[in-house]
């Protein structure tokens, strides 16, 4: 490759930001394109609410941390929280005026699924729709919430649903880099834990990206799926929660009462030619934001 065609290469990968700059330094920038991204954690830690902050940012320009595009939310499990994602729309709205529509759900496309044959048709469909450019944004982002949800039951512990089951996740895992790669973009999967049984010292004996073990509201867990779909990714990203019972003095009150407070952390467990990185965070109702110092 001569000199002037390296000149006209990209200088890096976009990267879509989460909005709070610490989260983002510890991804080196944000949620690349041209991968996938797992985020993985306990119900309850903001998966879902940080997959449904990117899809509002998603449409914000480049110089503004976002893609520039619109987003497909693929969801497997309960209703789909529109209620949230209208109030996070109408929030950004407010902040960008003229950046983000008043509208910004005409932006997301949202498609329910039940199992994971049904998945790779839907994903098929999917590249038919970014290829034929009908929308006002051009496809930026892919969010699938969760994964796990469509393995829960359709295989069984035999080796050969085992096998299947691989080859299964390889499929997925394929057409969803394809897709990344064709049209540049970025692509989330939200990832549920399965309790850890095993020795203390580390995880059967094998070291999961950056971490030892993964701890969460007191339990000992790991991501559900396993080795298998482990490989299929390209960064894993974990979200602790922890309850913390604190004492809260109330004015004119004898005594001091105690409180519950969440504690939440983003974990980077692997990811290509990154380190190790933590942070706090909390959820308000404007965004995720990290912990005050």
């Amino acid at each position: 490759m001569t000199p002037q065609n390296l000149m006209l290469l990209p200088l890096s990968t976009p990267k879509l930001s989460i909005g709070c700059p610490i989260l983002d330094d510890c991804l080196g920038g944000g949620i690349p394109c041209n991968s996938i991204t797992e985020l993985v954690g306990e119900s309850g830690s903001g998966k879902t609410q940080l997959c449904l902050q990117l899809t509002v940012r998603a449409q914000l320009p480049p110089l503004h941390g976002g893609l520039g595009g619109s987003s497909v939310y693929i969801f497997t499990e309960f209703s789909f929280p529109f209620r949230r994602l209208q109030q996070l729309g109408n929030l950004y709205h407010a902040s960008y005026p003229n950046l983000i529509r008043l509208e910004p759900l005409e932006d997301i496309y949202v498609h329910g699924v039940h199992d994971a044959q049904q998945l790779i048709h839907v994903l098929g469909d999917i590249e038919a729709f970014i290829a034929i450019d009908h929308t006002r944004l051009p496809v930026k982002l892919i969010v699938i919430d969760s994964i796990a949800a469509l393995f829960r039951s359709q295989y069984q512990t035999t080796p050969a649903d085992l096998k299947r089951r691989s080859e299964m996740f390889f499929n997925i895992s394929g057409t969803l880099k394809g897709l990344a790669n064709k049209f540049g973009l970025a692509v989330v999967v939200t990832n549920q834990v399965v309790d850890f049984i095993g020795p203390h010292d580390k995880m059967n004996g094998v070291r999961l990206g950056n971490l030892e073990s993964l701890d969460t509201s007191g339990r000992r867990v790991s991501p559900a799926l396993g080795l298998a779909w482990a490989h299929c990714i390209n960064s894993r990203v974990f979200l602790a929660r922890h309850e913390q019972s604190i004492e809260v003095n109330i004015r004119n009150a004898p005594s001091t009462s105690i409180c519950s407070q969440t504690h939440r952390t983003f974990h980077l467990v692997f990811a290509p030619h990154l380190a190790y990185a933590s942070a706090e965070f909390v959820i308000k109702k404007e965004s995720i934001v990290r912990v005050s110092q």
